[in-house]
């Protein structure tokens, strides 16, 4: 609620459809969104941005067109085997046949899919109640000692579903949770608790935090 009334509601994911979601889960991995979508207005500008046009698009071109999201050629691999599987599968509204548990392995059996990158999809492209931990999440979390920061994934991802479930009543509501708070998460880390330089005498969270003093001097 103190991220919420401190930034606004987020609207995330930017996407057009479900599938743009889903490309964009794939190319957001180690770089900033910008660039993100400079590659995404690349691949609509060279009529791209379908699941068969990506997979039958040679990997140099679809490397070249994507270029700005980074380590292009291993993205273009990755992209083309969740296309060429989202096809096996009948397309994006088909993957509603599968439960979260069921269609969250069946991601993470695709080549370059990791757990986030999965937990993205589920959440922002299939509307699936899955929180996700990025390291904006470790970062914020690790601060105000709610975690050390370096538990196995899946150890803090339902550590939260858990903290949260006494505030959701269906499935819906905790989509919708699970959305907000990470993207304000993800807006609180990029703005204030930055990496290195917090800017914790702007810090709404400043409070809570016990590691508020220690960064504000640069002893760590």
């Amino acid at each position: 609620q103190i991220l919420f009334d401190r930034y606004g509601e987020q609207r995330w994911w930017p996407g057009d459809s479900a599938f743009e979601i889903m490309v964009g889960a794939v190319l957001t991995q180690n770089t900033a969104w910008i660039n993100v979508e400079r590659a995404i207005n690349g691949l609509k500008r060279d009529k791209l941005l379908s699941a068969e046009s990506i997979a039958a698009c040679p990997p140099e071109r679809l490397a070249q067109v994507i270029r700005s999201s980074g380590y292009f050629n291993v993205k273009a691999q990755r992209l083309q085997s969740l296309c060429r599987w989202l096809i096996e599968q009948g397309g994006v509204a088909a993957l509603t046949r599968h439960d979260d548990s069921s269609l969250r392995q069946l991601l993470l059996s695709v080549h370059g899919i990791g757990p986030e990158t999965a937990d993205d999809i589920l959440l922002y492209a299939c509307e699936r109640a899955v929180f996700v931990i990025d390291a904006y999440t470790r970062r914020l979390f690790s601060r105000l000692a709610i975690f050390e920061g370096d538990e196995p994934y899946e150890d803090m991802r339902l550590a939260v579903q858990e903290a949260l479930a006494e505030h959701i009543t269906s499935v819906t509501e905790a989509v919708r949770l699970y959305n907000e708070y990470h993207a304000l998460i993800v807006q609180h880390a990029k703005a204030t608790c930055c990496k290195t330089s917090p800017a914790c005498d702007q810090c709404c969270l400043r409070a809570q935090c016990p590691s508020a003093s220690v960064l504000a001097s640069n002893v760590v």
